[in-house]
């Protein structure tokens, strides 16, 4: 039973990853931040959560829990949070090419600037600048990424260099804090519902069809929005009726609470129709 769980528990993670890697592609995060974050999250929560003991978590038994090496639990343990992996800029190959183009003066014009570099002719063309701040990148790939994010501008077999920093076309701040709290909630209470009594189950629900005429859909999207906006009004009046006050009693505990609604969409590419 251990085994099919785990296969199925693989088979889940490999699924909500994907939306989560096309943002963070998008976003110009690479994959060494992200496993940085991961490597980072495995300890902070195994410390929170040390099972099997009341004693307090050490790094030699968060190390034996997670798989990393104590002295890297202790590295991990001792960075500042997410944000300082984050800004990190050690595993971002584009970063580091833009930063060699910067301040090597092998790739700089007589003025001591970013040059206008050829392609893929000579020891200070584009092509050799990627392979000394990029590693084993084809030129070609890296040229692709700096063009998307507008860092670069390529014509006639030369690169100009736009922005002094590497700054993908990405998503709001706004929009991503959504994704952190809204989706680790999502999470959270699935978790929850895996491992309470049937009493403790928390509400977590959803409706769909996978046979839904394509013209239909712009229709059940404006009623799914006016119903949901309609119970989320309703929702936050009675929380509102309920909260903290001056005439509640004094220490009263308090909890947060939320539930949240979405849609999404999506083509499906064939329809069982039983034939």
């Amino acid at each position: 039973m251990k085994g099919n769980a785990n296969k199925l528990l693989a088979a889940a993670v490999s699924r909500l990853l994907r939306p989560l890697v096309k943002l963070l592609l998008r976003n110009g995060v690479a994959y060494g931040t992200f496993a940085e974050l991961a490597r980072k999250t495995y300890v902070d929560v195994a410390f929170q959560q040390h099972p099997g003991s009341n004693k307090r978590p050490t790094a030699s038994s968060v190390a034996a829990l997670t798989g990393l090496t104590r002295k890297e639990t202790k590295r991990l343990r001792e960075l500042d949070g997410a944000e300082s992996i984050i800004a990190d800029e050690r595993y971002n190959r584009s970063v580091r090419v833009i930063s060699g183009w910067l301040n090597d003066s092998s790739f700089h014009d007589a003025a001591g600037a970013p040059a206008r570099l050829s392609l893929n002719d000579g020891d200070n063309s584009f092509a050799a600048l990627v392979k000394q701040y990029s590693g084993d990148i084809p030129y070609s790939a890296m040229l692709s990424v700096l063009q998307m994010a507008k860092s670069i501008h390529c014509a006639d077999g030369q690169v100009e260099l736009l922005q002094h920093a590497f700054i993908p076309e990405g998503d709001t701040g706004d929009k991503i804090n959504i994704l952190g709290a809204d989706v680790a909630e999502l999470i959270d209470t699935i978790d929850h519902n895996l491992t309470s009594p049937a009493d403790d189950l928390r509400f977590q629900r959803k409706v769909s069809n996978s046979r839904v005429v394509s013209s239909s859909v712009p229709a059940f999207r404006k009623l799914s929005a006016n119903k949901g906006q309609q119970l989320l009004e309703e929702l936050d009046a009675w929380l509102s009726e309920n909260e903290l006050n001056s005439d509640s009693e004094p220490d009263t505990p308090i909890h947060y609470v939320a539930m949240g609604i979405y849609f999404t969409e999506h083509p499906v590419d064939k329809i069982d129709n039983g034939e």
